[in-house]
Parts: structure tokens; sequence; C-alpha cells
């Protein structure tokens, strides 16, 4: 179980190998991109991929056929032997497109508890587009992201503030020009007995709300000039850009995938980077049980995480390896060793 594994053959037989072979609880962050139920195919012409269904040139990388009751049940034999595979720590993020969403979320929450379930996340995958039909123009699809339990990994994401988020977000400047916001000290529910009720210079906090904290952290604040009082007595926590990391990650992203991809379901690297960084720690194991292109494995292999990639198109194998084995290594990432298998 120490080595990356690398797997070509149907992922039903993978999941199950896997079972077999001593993987159950211990897989922390499952990634997968599934057909989308398009029921054409996707090709590969003299080495660019086409992502566009049913084109008629080239060699078939994939068949999304399967479509309507026929593709759910697909998907949720899968699902089943994914969810035994994850740790009590670990979370999937499934994507999907919009079309057949909804449905997989109903499964989901059978499967994995719609308690776990965390976000139903849009992706911005492409550049508007100007089709003449009945409808809006689409750049979106979806992820749907769950854990197996309450205590999953999160490594908090922050996205960088810039500079037209810090005019925004952090108006006020004070005497040394440093920019800064001010946030109330206090906060929706009443607590009867702890300290987060008791008077703060003389004052309770408003009916129905508690302070965020306790006294003598409000009374540090305010000796160390954290604390702005308005006109009318108002007392406000002062937070200064430069001491922020940035904000939180939002559930609409932005991640165009590339406008030439190796393989047709390549999808972008940074979403891939930012998956792997907020749901798995160094030295937990991501599984994509429908690689692709790979680009969950290398964002894993970067990250220093371990790695196990499963699909049964022999274009996606080779696309895989070869990205795979494009990662030369440093001082930070390790060159990449993994175990081929055949099913």
């Amino acid at each position: 179980m120490n080595k990356n594994l690398l797997i070509y053959g149907d992922n039903l037989e993978g999941l199950q190998y896997l079972l077999d072979n001593g993987y159950k609880g211990s897989i922390d962050l499952v990634y997968i991109d599934p057909p989308y139920a398009t029921g054409g195919n996707f090709t590969i012409t003299n080495g660019r991929a086409t992502t566009i269904s049913n084109s008629k040139n080239g060699k078939i990388a994939y068949a999304d056929t399967l479509q309507g009751k026929e593709f759910i049940d697909f998907l949720y034999e899968r699902l089943v032997l994914i969810r035994d595979l994850m740790s009590e720590k670990s979370s999937i993020y499934l994507h999907i497109d919009y079309k057949i969403g909804h449905y997989v979320k109903a499964i989901m929450d059978e499967i994995f508890g719609i308690e776990n379930f965390k976000n139903d996340i849009t992706r911005i995958k492409c550049n508007p587009k100007n089709f003449d039909r009945v409808g809006f123009g689409n750049i979106k699809d979806l992820i749907l992201f769950y854990t197996k339990t309450s205590n999953a990994i999160w490594n908090e994401p922050r996205k960088k503030y810039s500079e037209k988020d810090i005019e925004t977000l952090f108006p006020k400047k004070d005497k040394q020009g440093r920019k800064y916001t001010t946030v109330p000290i206090h906060a929706p529910g009443e607590t009867e007995n702890g300290k987060s009720n008791q008077p703060f210079k003389g004052m309770l906090p408003p009916a129905g709300r508690h302070w965020r904290t306790d006294v003598e952290t409000l009374e540090q604040w305010d000796k160390d000039g954290l604390i702005e009082w308005s006109s009318n007595g108002n007392p406000r926590k002062i937070i200064y850009a430069d001491e922020r990391d940035g904000m939180r990650v939002q559930d609409i992203w932005e991640f165009k995938d590339p406008q030439y991809p190796d393989y047709p379901t390549e999808k972008n690297a940074d979403m891939l980077d930012l998956i792997v960084k907020t749901s798995s720690n160094e030295n937990s194991i991501v599984l994509d049980c429908f690689c692709g292109s790979g680009t969950t494995l290398k964002a894993a292999q970067t990250n220093n995480r371990r790695w196990i990639g499963i699909d049964q198109s022999d274009l996606a194998i080779e696309v895989t390896k070869k990205k795979i084995d494009e990662i030369a290594g440093d001082l930070f990432v390790k060159k990449p060793e993994y175990e081929y298998r055949e099913l």
C-alpha cells in the first residue's frame, strides 16, 4: 500500500481489487469525473483530443453511451464500493454535467448521507458561447462535494485579495495608512452563564446576542487599539487587510479546461491542485477511478500524496503515463514511482 498504483481495466473490477487487497478504509480523498451520459463517443485524432461527443474522426478515447437508469445504476454500483474504500476522514468530489447532476445527487445522498453533503460547486468551464438555440448559454458544470463523516480532513483554502477586493472589503485607513475594516464584537444567540454575556465597559451585548469572546479578551483588544468606538459609543473589532491570508474560497469556481487537451475529459490542473490540498494531507491516498488524462494523479504526486488511478481506456492510460513520467522530481517533489497493473 505504500506504492502508487495505476490500474488498466474496468473500474468496477479495479475497485473490488482494491477492497480485496487491503485498501478498505484507507482512501482519504476521491475525485471522479465519470461519463456525463451524453450518449456519444469522444475521440483523439493525430494526438489532438476532441471535447465534442459523436466526433466522426479519430480513435475512440472513451464511449459515453450509458443514459438514464442504466447510467445511474452504473454509477451507484461504483459509489458503493468507493464508500467502503474511504477512510473516516475522507471526502469525495464528483464532477458531473448539470443535465444529470441532480439525479446523481439523489443517489449520493443515499450512499453518503445527506448530512455529509457539503457543497454543490458551480464550475465555470469555458468562455461564453453564442450557439443559436432555445435556452441560455451553458458555461458551467458542477461538482458534488461530500464527506464520509463529520471528521473529514479540511485544510482551509484561501484566495488572495486583489487590489479591488482590498478597496471593497477594507475601505478604512488608519493614521499609518493601513487598510482595515470593522466587524461587530457580538454574535447571535444568548449565553446565560458563560463569560461572553458579562458587562464590557459597563455595557451588555444587545438583546438576543452574546460577545464573540470573553470580556478579558475584549479588554485586551481595547487596550491594544483593536476596537474602534463610534460616535455613539458602539464598539467594533478592527480587522487589518495585511494580517489576513485572503478570503474564503466560495462555491463558484472559475477553472477553465485546457483549450487543446491531451485527452477529451482533461480538467484544469489548478482546480485539481486546490481539491488535493484542501481535502488531503501529505501521504494521504488520493483515488481517481475515472482517471482519464491523469491530472488528479499529477496533483497528488506534486503535493506529496500517494495516488491510485484506474481507467479502462488504453488512450487514457497512455496519456496518464506520459503525464506522470514527465514529473522530474526535486527537493520538494518525489520522482514518481508506481506499480502498473492490468486487470
